[in-house]
């Protein structure tokens, strides 16, 4: 069962969501709806640390903006990637002008921006573009499951 994670943005409450069930992700809590599509998951300044805290699985982050053109390229690749590795990997995009708090902290000087954290903890970060195939490779050295 291929799976991955999100907080509910209402109740903060950490979500298991299964992603063969072809349902909306919904908050076992409070029964909001999840900002989750596919395998990807929206990050927000208000669940993003908890996110990354408390998710048993390597979180990948793509900090992104709609006006970069190398984000908007890179999109395709990591909604593949997302679908490749679902249920090993939490993926999840963060936009750094909707979330300019959560950017900051995380020291982002350009983007696309690729991170990987682990535990909570920051283990891998690339800036730019890259093509599918380096992605991927680049992704299994990194998480290395």
């Amino acid at each position: 069962m291929a799976k991955t994670y999100s907080v509910c943005e209402k109740c903060g409450q950490l979500n298991r969501v299964d992603l063969e069930s072809g349902k909306a992700a919904i908050c076992g809590a409070c029964k909001t709806e999840l900002p989750v599509h596919g395998a990807l998951i929206e990050g927000s300044d208000n669940v993003f640390s908890k996110l990354i805290a408390k998710s048993p699985l390597p979180v990948v982050v793509d900090v992104w903006a709609q006006w970069c053109g190398p984000c908007r390229s890179f999109a395709p690749t990591f909604k593949e990637a997302s679908d490749t590795f679902a249920g090993k990997v939490v993926f999840v995009k963060l936009d750094s002008e909707k979330n300019q708090q959560t950017a900051g902290r995380l020291g982002i000087r350009s983007i696309p921006t690729i991170l990987v954290f682990k535990n909570g903890v920051e283990v891998a970060r690339q800036s730019g573009a890259m093509p599918s195939d380096q992605f991927e490779r680049w992704l299994d050295q990194t998480i290395r499951y």
